[in-house]
């Protein structure tokens, strides 16, 4: 059996912390795992300046109730969930995710919390575990599931070097430059191919 595992911010859904740079005016919140590799380096940032500007989870969580899917990214989860097991592997706040997964038809997601006070503030966040996408892949493959997974970012080439078959998926040009072993598409149409290509199936469209 073969599991589908996909990054979710970028790929499926837009950026959240981007769409609150928009929202709010803050430059600096538009960095994202595609500029800063180190991921506590960027929480720690995003922290600092949440505190710097007293904003907290409900703010946030305000510009995400407005948001919605990538056009396309529905239909294909309905389309990769028909040929695949599909499970999310994001770097995302449960606190965050709910009215996006909603609109996905809730897929299976995989991803950290925060730690939030009782006025809102968000103080710190718990890692699920260290290099979390790559470990579940590892422990899918213990199960005897072939993985095919598919991200944009740099968090995301661990878990794609450790799958069976990984694909870059909108990722930015320096990325796809560093990392050459992964094919890169930009279109859902062509995720679709590419999984079947992956795939050790005989798949169609």
């Amino acid at each position: 059996m073969e599991i589908a595992c996909l990054d979710l911010e970028g790929v499926l859904v837009p950026e959240i912390w981007i769409e609150f740079a928009k929202v709010t005016g803050i430059e600096e919140l538009k960095a994202t795992t595609r500029d800063i590799p180190d991921y506590d380096v960027l929480m720690k940032q995003r922290l600092r300046i949440l505190e710097e500007h007293k904003l907290g989870l409900n703010e946030i969580q305000a510009v995400i109730a407005k948001l919605q899917p990538l056009e396309g990214a529905r239909e294909f989860i309905d389309w990769l969930r028909e040929r695949f097991q599909v499970i999310i592997l994001s770097d995302t706040f449960y606190e965050f995710s709910q009215p996006l997964m909603r609109q996905l038809g809730f897929p299976t997601l995989l991803c950290h919390r925060l730690q939030v006070d009782a006025d809102g503030k968000v103080v710190d966040y718990t890692l699920r575990q260290r290099d979390p996408k790559r470990q579940s892949v590892l422990a899918l493959k213990t199960l005897y599931y072939r993985v095919i997974a598919a991200g944009d970012s740099y968090n995301d080439t661990t878990m794609l070097g450790e799958a069976d078959a990984g694909i870059l998926f909108h990722a930015p040009q320096n990325v796809i430059e560093e990392f050459p072993q992964f094919p890169a598409v930009h279109t859902f149409e062509d995720l679709k191919k590419a999984f079947i290509e992956a795939s050790n199936r005989d798949l169609t469209l």
